[in-house]
């Protein structure tokens, strides 16, 4: 199964590989995705979220044509033709070395075969456990491995074991351990506080049970760099010119004299080797550095009864993982607990299905997706003992991509090559017909050839100067490592974005980010500073000042409202003994209504502990609510709602009042809570509305056809209403007065209403205008049901769209791609995978981003802050502007060379720069040029130039005219106006 560099992939359709991305079977296209809507919608968008050779299928299925210029490639998703097709089309004097960054197709291929092999093993050894199985039905005989009391170092059953286990889906054997409580006990695990968490608990279990690493392939030596650097064709011819000449020149003119010439050439070729690959090692590294950090998943576990971060890589047997929608299955384990807990698989298994986890299906593989629900698991087996760890420890990741600008650059160094092949062949022809005629002289004025009186090695060591200096011309005439000057630049802002808290996960990204003349922003988080706590609460008919204060409600509306808060929640309190603070988890919105609940009186474990959960309704993003059953004694249920105040509202058909009673939801009523609402979002808050629905068991059906109970969400009993406040992050309007400055639109899309998202706008300065109306803030809904016309009629005048679906993002997306834009979109949840691949620029959250979100995306926005992003804007405009001097500089140089040798050759016979000079002209303008001027950190003088736009930088007349001016005044330029004859030796460097 061994294979060689495969890279990973962006999720779903076309799409490339990014050097060293976290799953190869990610899901963007996978890396990681989405589900909206309808079921089958919902199921192509995690397949295109997750299989593992998404990538590549969609690479094959794209077109190969695509305009007639092979140099100029999409972005995203470039069919395979289309990256054979520049491949054949560029001139090339290394191929290992000018290809080295670019996507190895050979080996995307290979990676496919090692992922099938591994699929179809892991399917054989399941289908033929299966078989056992179904050939034993109504048998005693019980084949199960039993669990040994002597285990592993002291824990009650062994590696071996476990790993069979998870990797048979052997439910059997786990029912023989006595479920998951008596295999939590084997491995001294509390499912519900996890593992002690100290660290002679963790040593334990490393030593036991193995690390959650895998083996990886070793870096690449400085040698293997100098050997590629050797492979230049041209290189070798001349180290053999300059062993001919070495050789000629002692035996014509003795050791002492002769030695000069073949000694230079060889000397020179050699130190541009050595600098060469020196640049190219340091360049590895850094990309080596950056695949660690993109692998580096933090995760939350269960320890010593709280729930903390961890590096995906200290992750132990026995720990207890809480998992949530879009997150990665970071080992393989056994479900604890979940509610409504389905998993997409089509990472590991290729198939495009949703499966649902229960007691009765509870296992788990790595590298999988949670594609709805929330749950717990307790991990069985890391690292390599995972097939996921087999997947990675088969394949390797450091695989490379070529950009857009990379392609285009090797297009200009090919068509510069072709006029420099031809000058270099013209040059020989001259300068040989020259020599043979005996119109080349020598310093005193004798020709260097005459007919009858010279000896064979003096012909063949004049004949092989001649050679020597064309094949010099094409060294300098190719420039080589133009688009390597491309990567080079792309690696060093990689490293410096990485500072400034932006994680590069696609190297196109960089360039592509300075191209952007629109930026789609989340609200939460991003333009806010994501620490939210509850300001204004509206409960029993009343405006409660303080919201905390509940004297004016009965006892029995204050233990509902408790128990709805406590129970309707994906987070989590931690209460320590000793009377500590409780450690709140979860989103921010979660937190901060149990932090209000804390605030009520809420007895977190105790609340819950007094009912039990029947059935959960997660949030979802499209309906805006999330809900939750519980059975309250022997036959009372509750179901609780909460979500978007003005939706949950339009659900409700009376309400609570301050004694408990249920009143009638009249008119008047509803215009009372619309006020509250408005008012509160005027005020910025983010309004949240907690509902609830009375039922009977018998309502309820029985426990084996649960799964599929829709919860009523109709008819509803309205409880209250609390407003959110979350500020602007400080110096927010800063960054966006600096992003207008660019020409760069900023555009809010946010799922609070549009009253809220106005109040925000305008602090932000987004708008400037409260005034506004449609279609400068529109809904997502209006926006929605637009036509695909008048969608992209009205995308470029949004400033804001509130109440947005994911699905409206998406069409926001698309429709101002039409219009021309280079659309860049932040997004954090597992339904905004479509958009951020969509996008030209996807941006996802390093905090409250899911792992579907991160996978789709192209950076990582570590901090979650909007600064960060425009940074990010700077970075890539550098790109372009550190690449733009250095093809001025390198080409200028180039047409000089070029110019100068022609007319000397045609008109002396000699040229003026002999292999050594131009060898040393060569370093200079290619590895040394390209160090100076592809790092030079970005200025603000960037940020106040209008966006280069989609075609970038390097597509104009002027900018080629402006080349071929430079470099004719440079081959004009006083240095060699001192010339004298045909003496190169009067030339200085």
């Amino acid at each position: 199964l061994g294979s060689d560099a495969l890279p990973s992939q962006k999720p779903s359709p076309p799409i490339h590989c990014s050097p060293g991305n976290i799953s190869p079977f990610s899901a963007r296209k996978p890396r990681a995705v989405p589900r909206p809507a309808g079921e089958d919608e919902e199921e192509e968008r995690m397949e295109s979220s997750s299989s593992g050779g998404g990538a590549s299928k969609a690479r094959r299925s794209g077109s190969g044509g695509g305009g007639s210029d092979p140099f100029d490639i999409p972005g995203k998703g470039a069919p395979v033709e289309r990256l054979k097709k520049w491949r054949q089309a560029a001139l090339v004097l290394n191929a290992s070395r000018r290809f080295r960054y670019t996507l190895d197709l050979k080996k995307e291929a290979q990676k496919e075969e090692v992922i099938r092999k591994i699929r179809a093993q892991a399917h054989v050894i399941r289908a033929a456990f299966r078989f056992k199985e179904a050939a034993r039905v109504g048998t005693t005989t019980n084949d199960a491995p039993e669990a040994h009391a002597d285990g592993a170092l002291g824990f009650g059953i062994k590696e071996d074991q476990l790993t069979a286990l998870t990797r048979d889906h052997n439910y059997s054997a786990l029912q023989q351990y006595e479920g998951i409580s008596g295999l939590a006990n084997m491995l001294k695990t509390d499912i519900d506080k996890g593992i002690s968490g100290e660290e002679s608990d963790i040593d334990a279990r490393k030593n036991a049970f193995g690390a959650n690493t895998y083996p990886r392939k070793k870096g690449r030596s400085f040698l293997a760099f100098v050997w590629d650097a050797c492979k230049d064709l041209t290189l070798i011819i001349l180290m053999v010119a300059a062993a001919v000449s070495l050789a000629l020149g002692i035996y014509t003119e003795g050791i002492k004299e002769g030695w000069y010439d073949g000694a230079s050439i060889g000397f020179a070729v050699l130190l541009v080797i050595f600098v060469t690959a020196t640049s190219d090692y340091k360049q590895s590294l850094q990309f080596q550095n950056l695949n660690e950090e993109k692998q580096n998943i933090q995760l939350e576990v269960v320890r010593g009864g709280r729930r903390i971060k961890v590096s995906i890589f200290d992750l132990v047997v026995g720990d207890v993982v809480p998992l949530k929608i879009g997150d990665q299955v970071p080992a393989d384990g056994v479900l604890i607990s979940g509610h409504s807990f389905s998993i997409d698989e089509s990472s590991m298994t290729g198939e495009s299905k949703i499966v649902n986890k229960d007691q009765k299906s509870p296992f788990m593989m790595s590298g999988c997706k949670v594609a709805d629900g929330y749950g717990t698991m307790l991990v069985t087996a890391v690292g390599i003992n995972t097939e996921w760890g087999l997947l990675m420890a088969s394949i390797s990741e450091d695989s490379g991509e070529e950009t857009p600008l990379q392609v285009r650059l090797n297009g200009v160094a090919t068509f510069i090559g072709i006029i420099g092949l031809s000058v270099a062949v013209a040059v020989l022809v001259v300068l040989l017909a020259r020599y043979f005629t005996g119109h080349t002289y020598n310093p005193d004025g004798s020709p260097q050839y005459v007919k009858g009186k010279m000896g064979v090695g003096e012909t063949i060591r004049g004949v092989v100067k001649i050679f020597t200096v064309a094949v010099t011309i094409v060294v300098v005439a190719v420039p080589e490592g133009l688009p390597l000057a491309v990567t080079l630049t792309l690696a060093f802002s990689m490293r410096k974005m990485m500072r400034d808290k932006a994680l590069v996960r696609r190297l196109s990204a960089c360039e592509t980010m300075g191209s952007a003349t629109t930026i789609c922003s989340d609200k939460t988080g991003t333009l806010t500073l994501n620490q939210m706590t509850v300001v204004e609460a509206y409960f029993g008919g009343e405006k409660m000042d303080p919201p905390d204060n509940t004297q004016k409600l009965s006892a029995a509306v204050s233990t509902m409202i408790i128990e709805g808060i406590a129970q309707n929640t994906s987070g989590s309190i931690f209460e320590p003994e000793g009377g500590q603070a409780p450690e709140v988890t979860g989103s921010p919105t979660e937190k901060a209504i149990l932090s209000w609940g804390l605030q009520l009186g809420m007895k977190f474990s105790e609340t819950r502990s007094k009912s039990s959960i029947l059935q959960v309704f997660p949030f979802n993003s499209e309906k805006k609510r999330g809900g939750v059953a519980v059975q309250v004694g022997d036959s009372e249920v509750h179901v609780y709602w909460k979500g978007a105040a003005e939706l949950i509202l339009e659900s409700c058909t009376s309400w609570i009042d301050k004694d408990g009673s249920k009143q009638s939801m009249t008119p008047e009523k509803v215009g009372e809570f619309k006020k509250f609402i408005e008012d509160m979002a005027v005020a910025s808050l983010r309004c949240v509305a907690f509902a609830y629905r009375p039922c009977e068991m018998s309502d309820v059906p029985k426990e084996d056809q649960r799964a599929d109970w829709v919860l009523p969400e109709d008819n509803l009993i309205m409880l209250g209403i609390v407003g959110i406040k979350d500020p602007c992050r400080p110096g927010v309007q800063d960054s966006i007065r600096l992003c207008a400055a660019a020409g760069i639109k900023v555009r809010m899309v946010t799922g609070d209403n549009l009253q809220t998202a106005r109040a925000i706008a305008l602090e932000c300065g987004i708008l400037t205008d409260p005034n506004v109306s449609e279609p400068t803030i529109i809904e997502g809904k209006t926006f929605r049901e637009l036509s695909d016309l008048e969608r992209e009629e009205v995308a470029d005048k949004i400033s804001v769209m509130g109440r947005s679906s994911p699905n409206d993002k998406l069409l926001l997306v698309k429709a101002l791609r039409n219009r021309g834009h280079v659309v860049a979109v932040t997004g954090d949840g597992t339904n905004d995978a479509p958009a951020l691949h969509e996008a030209d620029i996807g941006l996802s959250m390093g905090i409250q981003g899911t792992e579907v979100a991160k996978e789709s995306s192209d950076i990582i926005i570590l901090d979650d802050n909007f600064a960060t992003l425009v940074r990010v804007v700077r970075w890539g405009r550098s790109v372009y502007a550190n690449i733009q001097k250095f093809i001025q500089f390198q080409l200028t140089v180039n047409v000089a060379a070029l110019i100068i040798n022609v007319v000397s050759a045609v008109s002396s016979g000699d040229v003026p720069l002999n292999a050594v000079q131009l060898l040393w002209v060569n370093l200079i303008m290619d590895t040394l040029g390209a160090l100076a001027l592809a790092t030079e950190p970005p200025n603000n003088h960037l940020m106040q130039r209008p966006p280069v736009g989609r075609r970038g930088a390097f597509d104009n007349k002027y900018h080629v005219e402006k080349l071929a001016h430079n470099g004719f005044l440079s081959s004009c330029n006083p240095p060699y106006s001192h010339l004298q004859g045909p003496d190169p030796s009067t030339v200085g460097t």
